[in-house]
């Protein structure tokens, strides 16, 4: 039987009937899958939104942590178990494992949570106006196709199945290019709903979504997706839409949020620095030795030291992962001098799409009919980051390696995007050749289908 198929049908048995995260960590214990799906109340709409934002983190951790390592970002060790210093770095993956499964199954519990409130919202008795409809309609396919999306970025030439809204009925794969044509064809409607709508929604967001509004939102990740697509001249369009500012704060977008309160959960992809190997993030060493001199964004790792039980000076506190072997001081360690630390606490918020980013993505948009746009959108974030102006080759592919560069250490740990970055432009063996640390470890261009879901 199919994994969608199972896990649409049995596991979720309401979408908010456990608890989910709320503005000020409130607990709801949300109303059930029929009543949501019949008729969306006023009450119902803001709860099924919230379990869905929710829904939304499940699994983050382990996806982003998996894409991560496989683009050699970094090292993720967990003493309880090494596949993911196996697996993960041989490329011998298993289809029926927790980082080819869990985030599969996690991000298509979202998709199901959209299509019930996107049922219900057909089926609504309530009093909404058309332009509220639209508002609804416009956030939660937009979401979807983020989800969406999420799934294709781990599954790549394997595709994936878009249409899932009938468990008992679900449509094909589709191939990679048909998938993100499918994904960005659900944010174009997404945005014309939105754009119906008028500016205020009929339901509240969480605060990683107050910098932004949902249209612009939908713009960015749009643009992403035709920046996949290699479609650049709408990219730029997009972009123009969207939130991006080549003078703003690049910090700013939307973000998963987190907090200890209530029901809640804390981010995780936060350890402490100088974590143990029972659970660290271990930076790549050649983060650390590819970057430029004066590069402030090699602050997101931090070199591991402790005080001298003795003297109290502050000595290295290197770490050694051993090999298959078993056996410290081979060929087969990863040796590790920084911790990764991007997200400072266990309450930081995690960017799901930024100004940074986009600033990037109007430099490749640009790279090949406006150089001077793109060296002058790349100089925005080389000056931000303490580095002088490019000043090197502007064909196609001197900007897009000059580009990816500035990717790989702008959105470094935030969301497994080197892989697919490398992956795109046909670059993930030769950029990566030097990133195998081990005998025997080699380089994958996607997770396989769960062993579940029968094609």
């Amino acid at each position: 039987m199919k994994i969608i198929k199972i896990f649409l049908i049995t596991i979720l048995s309401s979408v908010v009937l456990v608890s989910c995260e709320v503005e000020d960590g409130k607990d709801l214990n949300g109303p059930s899958t029929e009543s949501i799906s019949s008729d969306l109340s006023r009450g119902e709409l803001r709860d099924a939104i919230f379990g869905v934002l929710s829904d939304m983190r499940s699994r983050l951790g382990t996806q982003v942590d998996g894409q991560a390592v496989a683009g050699r970002e970094y090292w993720r060790v967990a003493s309880s178990d090494p596949r993911w210093t196996a697996d993960l770095l041989t490329g011998t993956l298993d289809d029926n494992t927790f980082y080819t499964t869990n985030p599969y199954a996690a991000r298509y519990a979202t998709v199901k949570d959209v299509n019930l409130l996107l049922e219900g919202l057909a089926n609504t008795t309530e009093t909404f106006t058309t332009e509220e409809v639209a508002g609804i309609r416009g956030f939660a396919n937009t979401i979807k196709a983020h989800e969406l999306l999420m799934v294709l970025n781990q599954q790549f030439e394997n595709g994936i199945r878009v249409d899932v809204a009938d468990p008992q009925n679900l449509g094909p794969f589709l191939s990679y290019d048909d998938s993100l044509t499918a994904i960005f064809n659900l944010l174009a409607d997404a945005a014309t709903d939105l754009s119906n709508a008028g500016s205020d929604l009929p339901f509240s967001l969480p605060s990683g979504f107050s910098d932004v509004s949902i249209l612009e939102f939908n713009n960015a990740l749009a643009a992403r997706v035709e920046a996949y697509r290699g479609n650049y001249a709408s990219v730029l369009t997009l972009l123009g839409n969207s939130f991006m500012n080549m003078s703003g704060d690049l910090s700013t977008g939307a973000y998963f949020t987190f907090s200890l309160d209530g029901a809640d959960i804390a981010n995780p992809l936060f350890f402490a620095l100088n974590s143990s190997l029972s659970n660290v993030r271990l930076a790549h060493p050649t983060f650390i030795t590819d970057a430029e001199a004066g590069d402030t964004r090699l602050n997101k790792v931090v070199f591991r030291e402790l005080p001298n039980a003795d003297t109290g000076v502050l000595e290295p506190n290197p770490i050694t992962v051993a090999g298959p072997d078993g056996v410290a001081n081979s060929a087969d360690d990863l040796n590790a001098t920084h911790d990764v630390f991007v997200f400072t606490s266990n309450t930081s918020s995690v960017p799901i799409i930024r100004n940074e980013e986009l600033i990037l993505l109007a430099a490749e948009a640009n790279h090949i009919t406006n150089p001077t746009a793109a060296v002058a959108a790349i100089d925005v974030v080389r000056t931000a980051a303490g580095l002088s102006g490019y000043t090197g080759g502007t064909t196609p592919e001197e900007l897009v390696t000059e580009i990816l560069k500035q990717r790989r250490y702008s959105l470094y740990a935030e969301g497994g995007h080197r892989w697919i970055d490398l992956r795109r432009f046909g670059r993930l063996n030769s950029d990566l050749a030097g990133s195998i640390d081990r005998p025997g470890d080699a380089i994958f261009d996607r997770f396989p289908t769960p062993a579940n879901e029968n094609r």
